[in-house]
């Protein structure tokens, strides 16, 4: 084993899939910078340029996950990839007696559903090839709610399951699939939050490092899960939350 090269993705082929912004964009960036040709796709094709301008090796690919037949052709013509990222998700929050089925379902397509079919295509073609490496997005709402997170934490939990079960289909085949849990994190998905001082400082004050996190901090699980740094690593969860999941963080007691 070189430890020396454990982390780099020198002569590896990745796709981003929402790399315009947020998460992606910094996982785009941070794979580049480990010397991946990294694929930047995105439903925005000037915001996905963007990132590849940053990049020393890239492209851009113009890619909306809700179209089946876009993502089962992107799986077809850029085979053979080493490696996977895929970000996209939307979140309305509402209490469930005040949602409408509509906002379900757009929910849980864009969530779920389309996870499901990047798997299933992306995963497919990996499994043909022999290797290959799947990286998705959970959320700390796989394992902790409030109220109005209803059915994003629903799609959160049912994505680890995909993982799971993704991971017990795909391995023989050689291929790996885990997901990574963020807490809060500033992107444009949680503007709503930021533009609210209590909320986001109640926020901020729940972690054990008492405050959100920046997109890029994500970015080191993004490249561990997708170098051979974690080459025995599969079905599995990696929690970058700041410690909210771990603690309680609602009363120091006087000890």
């Amino acid at each position: 084993m070189n430890y020396e090269t454990l982390f780099r993705l020198d002569n590896r082929r990745v796709l981003v899939i929402g790399a315009g912004s947020g998460i992606g964009r910094e996982s785009a960036l941070a794979l580049g910078a480990q010397g991946a040709h990294v694929v930047c796709a995105d439903t925005n094709a000037d915001h996905a340029a963007e990132t590849a301008g940053h990049i020393a090796s890239a492209e851009v690919l113009a890619l909306d996950v809700l179209n089946a037949e876009a993502v089962a052709t992107a799986a077809r013509t850029l085979d053979p990839l080493d490696a996977l990222v895929h970000t996209p998700a939307m979140n309305v929050r509402k209490r469930i007696a005040d949602y409408s089925l509509d906002e379900f379902d757009r929910v849980v397509t864009l969530n779920l559903r389309a996870t499901f079919h990047v798997i299933q295509q992306f995963g497919g073609a990996m499994a043909a090839r022999g290797s290959g490496n799947i990286v998705l997005f959970s959320s700390i709402r796989a394992a902790t709610v409030e109220p109005g997170q209803g059915v994003y934490a629903a799609t959160k939990s049912g994505l680890e399951s995909l993982v799971r079960t993704a991971a017990a289909e795909y391995g023989p085949a050689g291929v790996r699939i885990n997901a990574i849990r963020p807490g809060v994190v500033e992107t444009p998905l949680t503007a709503q939050l930021k533009n609210n001082k209590a909320w986001y400082d109640a926020y901020g004050a729940k972690s054990a490092l008492g405050r959100w996190a920046r997109a890029d901090e994500l970015a080191g699980a993004v490249v561990f899960l997708a170098s051979d740094a974690s080459t025995f690593v599969t079905g599995s969860w990696i929690s970058v939350d700041g410690g909210w999941t771990a603690i309680d963080g609602r009363f120091e007691p006087p000890l």
